[in-house]
């Protein structure tokens, strides 16, 4: 329950991040939200002592996990304007796929030929959506992959962050981070645009879902096993799928339903293998349970 629940205000979080994104460019949404999601999760890091021996907690890995953040959230608000909110949330659920692939290309992790076909199928699925060459192609599709391709790295990097560095440091840092990155590029975006109001709630929405999936990922984590968990993030492309047709009147194709069946039953097939090789901390378990960019 509590990861569903995390899920859906992930989604709704996109959803509002979407609405926004009509009057603002990706800049300006990344710094307005950046600073109240910053405020909040630098007010609970602070309250818990997170924030103490921060030049020691600089481990270069944290450093790798920031730049991919900032490449994956770029790439993704940059994508996310233009294309259905279900089909980028679909072929965002292949990211365990990709830390899979990672993990055994890259960190010598052990894959076998299951799991290798499990990658594969899952990576049709999403040529299936994308669907290169065809009519129905939308070029900012590719912008989702390199979305994936950087939350793949990012997640990689996670895995090999000491013990010793703070969660709660990581994601303000993350944070603080994206909202720097927001301020650099609002005039390259095409610089700042009045807000109303109704823009300004938006955002202001967005963040708090945003640490509000967090809080319940915390807790979904820390009452049960990661590994009976993990599929229930899958039910963010549900979440997608009814507010993509709800809210913005998005009815997806039939390729859509096919390809994001496509990955999400080899993401669930890869998940099974991985329980059943007895992986002490599998990949496509271990990668960030959002699916999408920590700073969206």
């Amino acid at each position: 329950m509590f990861m569903a629940i995390a899920m859906a205000a992930f989604t709704f979080n996109d959803t509002l991040t979407k609405l926004a994104s009509h009057s603002v460019n990706t800049g300006q949404i990344l710094l307005v939200r950046g600073l109240f999601a910053s405020s909040l999760i630098a007010l609970l890091a602070w309250h818990r002592g997170a924030l103490t021996g921060m030049r020691d907690n600089l481990h270069p890995m944290v450093i790798v996990r920031l730049v991919a953040e900032i490449g994956a959230t770029l790439s993704f608000l940059s994508a996310l304007p233009h294309l259905p909110l279900a089909n980028i949330s679909a072929v965002l659920q292949a990211l365990p796929l990709a830390v899979t692939m990672g993990a055994a290309l890259f960190l010598g992790e052990g894959v076998g030929w299951r799991r290798w076909l499990a990658i594969a199928v899952g990576f049709a699925g999403v040529l299936v959506i994308v669907r290169p060459g065809f009519e129905g192609f939308n070029a900012f599709s590719v912008l989702a992959l390199v979305s994936v391709a950087f939350c793949a790295l990012r997640d990689l990097a996670t895995r090999q962050l000491p013990s010793r560095v703070p969660s709660l440091f990581v994601s303000t840092a993350t944070s603080v981070a994206i909202t720097i990155t927001g301020a650099v590029t609002v005039v390259p975006y095409g610089g700042w645009s009045p807000m109303s109001g109704e823009v300004l709630a938006f955002l202001a929405g967005s963040a708090i879902f945003l640490i509000f999936g967090y809080q319940f990922v915390i807790m979904a984590m820390r009452e049960g096993e990661v590994s009976f968990i993990a599929p229930f993030r899958y039910t963010a492309l549900i979440w997608a799928i009814s507010l993509s047709i709800v809210v913005f009147g998005d009815i997806p194709d039939l390729p859509m339903i096919v390809g994001a069946s496509l990955i999400v039953l080899s993401g669930l097939y890869s998940l099974y293998r991985e329980r059943i090789v007895g992986k002490r901390r599998p990949a496509a378990e271990s990668t960030n349970p959002a699916m999408a960019p920590d700073g969206v």
